[in-house]
């Protein structure tokens, strides 16, 4: 940015920081998601995003739907209740991590329609560095605000920090070197195919992730949530074959 300046009107401060603001908070109900409800769940809830970010597109910008986009989005929500509604017969806190789980969906959705909102009056890399500062900002207020206290109804917002142990650096280099070589793998095979049919294939890490959950310990999804995690990878692929979906 320094040697490149952007070139751009600007004039969505606003929009803007809200679309760093959200995208953090998307993760943070992400990152929550794993850890209470274990991995498959969690990324299939946000791998509805679709189905949010549609009716919100349809809503807010006047998209004029397909039939065929319509009926992506009813097998969406059916997937989505198939999931969300047998965890309110259990606990009040499980329905919690269910819900901040589903927020996760609602909140990428926003923050996928906030960049196209922004496209037009900021540079990409201005919308990239709203998000990163808001990354760097907003962990660094949770985390003073939880020295001061502990707020359970806001614990996946607030915490307390915690020095990683030695053992736990190599963990956490891993985890930033996978996600680099992740994305540098999801550009270049955006830039050699169809961005429907590249967004149809990311699905299948909705497959993976019950793999790697089972084998870390989470319980196998029963035949329910199967039914449901079906129909959102469904609806995924039907929706996001037609439409441009922004990659993660």
């Amino acid at each position: 940015m320094w040697k490149r300046p952007a070139i751009q009107s600007g004039g969505k401060l606003t929009l803007l920081i809200f679309r760093g603001i959200i995208g953090t908070l998307a993760l943070y109900s992400f990152f929550y998601g794993i850890s209470r409800i274990g991995l498959a769940i969690s990324i299939t809830y946000q791998q509805s995003y679709p189905v949010f970010l549609a009716l919100f597109s349809a809503m807010y910008l006047g998209d004029k739907l397909k039939l065929r986009e319509w009926s992506a989005i009813i097998i969406g929500f059916i997937g989505i209740c198939l999931i969300f509604l047998p965890s309110i017969d259990t606990s009040s806190l499980s329905t919690k991590h269910h819900v901040i789980g589903l927020a996760n969906a609602i909140m990428t959705g926003m923050a996928y329609l906030s960049i196209r909102g922004l496209s037009t009056y900021y540079d990409n890399r201005t919308i990239i560095l709203s998000f990163m500062l808001s990354g760097i900002i907003l962990p660094i207020i949770s985390l003073s605000i939880g020295q001061y206290g502990t707020f359970e109804s806001f614990d996946f917002i607030v915490d307390t920090f915690v020095w990683p142990r030695a053992d736990q650096y190599v963990i956490i280099f891993m985890l930033g070197l996978a996600a680099l070589i992740g994305q540098v793998y999801l550009t270049k095979a955006f830039s050699h195919q169809k961005t429907g049919v590249i967004a149809a294939i990311g699905y299948s890490n909705i497959i993976f992730s019950i793999v790697f959950g089972t084998i870390l310990g989470d319980v196998f999804p029963d035949a329910l949530s199967l039914f449901g995690i079906g129909l959102i990878i469904i609806c995924g692929v039907m929706i996001s074959w037609q439409k441009k979906i922004p990659a993660t």
